[in-house]
């Protein structure tokens, strides 16, 4: 059951908590404090953001409340102390940035705060998501002035490279530039798989060739067939990718949980294997077949 209607004394204690918790990390960064703390930068600590971002995600993702807690607190913990590293370089303060956020929510929200900097963005009432999304962006392009020449270019190029074909499909979308439903994804991801098959087919022809008369000009060819080939299994990653949007699924969020999937099934063989006095080769392959369809037939 929401609570729809603020609690007064949980914003107290939010306040306090969040208080005691600058407290914690301004005493981990000081001297005298914590000497791993204390070594880190917001470069070395991009990584654990990440991990942690994703284990947050997780946690949300198996409904799990308990395990949920405490990976955002882990979250923030990382945010926070990336954050207290500005600070103290005297980039900007934690202070800063949380003004800075609030300020832009009020901005991109005139349907809530009429009065705030982006009513001018404004066209009638929103009644949807959808709307309240449109209205954003024009509230980011014609009054923070965030317009560039093409729409990609709000897609950072360092983000990972499934997140990034993700997002560059959503920009598009917005575009118009999108299939309408289903059908036509599908078969762009059947038609992509068949050329990664026809690309991988020339491939070994020429290794073929290559081995049985070796020439300059077959290695240049076999390297030409191999780059091609890579892009064609880009090409089907894009597709499944967007297949994958069609759908509604975030296709980080699916490939992560397939990820710690295959991690724990894995882990049961190899344990099962070792109990079992069996390597773990080739010509054992049924055996683990036999445990990995155990591990499935747990829920692991």
């Amino acid at each position: 059951m929401i609570n729809e209607t603020p609690d007064l004394q949980k914003r107290e204690q939010a306040v306090d908590a969040f208080r005691r918790f600058l407290e914690t990390i301004q005493t981990l960064r000081a001297p005298g404090g914590c000497p791993w703390d204390r070594d880190q930068t917001p470069l070395s600590m991009r990584r654990d953001l990440i991990e942690e971002t994703f284990e947050a995600v997780d946690a949300i993702s198996q409904e799990d409340a308990e395990h949920a807690k405490e990976e955002l607190g882990d979250v923030l913990l990382n945010t926070m102390m990336i954050s207290y590293m500005f600070e103290q370089e005297n980039a900007f303060t934690i202070a800063d940035s949380i003004t800075e956020l609030t300020d832009k929510l009020i901005r991109r929200h005139p349907h809530v705060w009429p009065q705030s900097e982006g009513k001018s963005e404004v066209k009638s009432a929103v009644s949807n998501a959808q709307e309240v999304l449109s209205q954003w962006d024009r509230i980011k392009e014609n009054v923070e002035g965030r317009k560039t020449s093409s729409i990609l270019d709000e897609v950072p190029e360092g983000f990972p490279p499934l997140l990034r074909a993700f997002k560059l499909q959503k920009k598009a979308a917005k575009k118009g530039f999108d299939w309408k439903d289903l059908g036509p994804v599908t078969e762009k991801v059947r038609e992509e798989l068949s050329e990664v098959e026809e690309a991988r087919s020339s491939l070994e022809k020429l290794e073929k060739k290559e081995a049985e008369a070796f020439t300059l000009h077959a290695e240049e060819e076999q390297n030409k067939a191999q780059l091609h080939l890579e892009e064609e299994v880009g090409d089907l990653l894009f597709a499944v990718v967007n297949y994958a949007r069609k759908l509604g699924v975030d296709p980080e969020t699916a490939l992560n949980r397939t990820n710690q999937k295959f991690y724990r099934r894995f882990t049961y063989v190899e344990q099962k294997m070792q109990e079992n006095g069996i390597p773990m080769d080739n010509d054992h392959l049924k055996e683990e077949d036999h445990f990995w369809d155990e591990a499935k037939s747990k829920g692991m």
